[in-house]
């Protein structure tokens, strides 16, 4: 049985799962779906056709599912679909999608957005990401899994960063990042990798080892990235997380990709 605030406006029509909680002055509308023990606090408004999985929490002044800021948007049906414990704190917006992409924003299970992080139409959010205060997403991001981002970043629309990636604090990406790869700048520059994420989440000496020896003939100075491309592939063929950094690189973007300092795209 759901438990709603007196003072709380929640249409009739919205689907509401077991032992959900809706609070004071909070308002949810007739398409909204509220998964099973969703938590929705004080002066919360959820809208259009949103989708919260279960256990997720959402803290005050939240917007979830108000039309995408994007001049394109018409009025088209859209979606939100949000998974399951997933904790939205104090301010945080996130926009359903528009036609120029699927009509549908969506952030996975597990996920950690700190007050303020916005999300903008058509994002694509992984699991278990972790959004500092103030994060940015422009339209059409994608986000992988395990990827945690420092407060005050943000990221240009289309921009696509991969598993694992850690981005700095009150860094703007404007390009592509890879798996596993640590971004730092006022433009995003490529550190290095990930280390203390690929350590913390159970990685062994010889799988990062062998992800650093891939990450140096890569982003080395030697012939193009076409040729180092090709070098690692057939050095290093084969390895599971390598692997994700050679399908991340081949299947390209609109965005060029994040390199180290100095180095361009070549």
């Amino acid at each position: 049985m759901a438990t709603i605030h007196p003072t709380a406006i929640v249409s009739e029509a919205a689907s509401l799962g077991a032992d959900v909680s809706i609070g004071p002055y909070s308002i949810v509308g007739p398409e909204v779906v509220l998964g099973d023990q969703v938590w929705v606090g004080s002066h919360v408004v959820i809208e259009g056709r949103t989708q919260i999985g279960a256990g997720t929490r959402i803290y005050p002044f939240a917007s979830l599912g108000s039309p995408p800021q994007d001049l394109s948007y018409k009025g088209e049906t859209n979606r939100i679909v949000i998974g399951e414990n997933v904790i939205i704190r104090e301010h945080v917006t996130i926009n359903p999608g528009t036609a120029r992409g699927e009509l549908l924003t969506t952030v996975g299970d597990h996920c950690y957005l700190m007050v303020a992080c916005h999300v903008a139409h058509d994002c694509r959010v992984g699991a278990h990401v972790i959004l500092s205060n103030n994060v940015m997403l422009g339209g059409h991001v994608k986000v992988g899994d395990h990827v945690i981002m420092g407060g005050g970043s943000a990221v240009h629309q289309f921009v696509r960063i991969g598993d694992h990636a850690f981005v700095s604090g009150v860094t703007g990406v404007g390009d592509d990042v890879i798996p596993f790869g640590n971004v730092f700048g006022n433009r995003a520059k490529l550190m290095g990798l990930n280390l203390v994420g690929l350590k913390r989440r159970g990685f062994d000496r010889e799988q990062i080892h062998t992800l650093r020896r891939a990450y140096r003939y890569l982003f080395s100075n030697e012939g193009t990235l076409k040729e180092r491309l090709e070098d690692v592939t057939n050095m290093f063929g084969g390895e599971p997380l390598v692997e994700l950094i050679l399908d991340f690189i081949r299947s390209g973007g609109d965005r060029a990709l994040c390199t180290p300092w100095g180095q361009g795209q070549n």
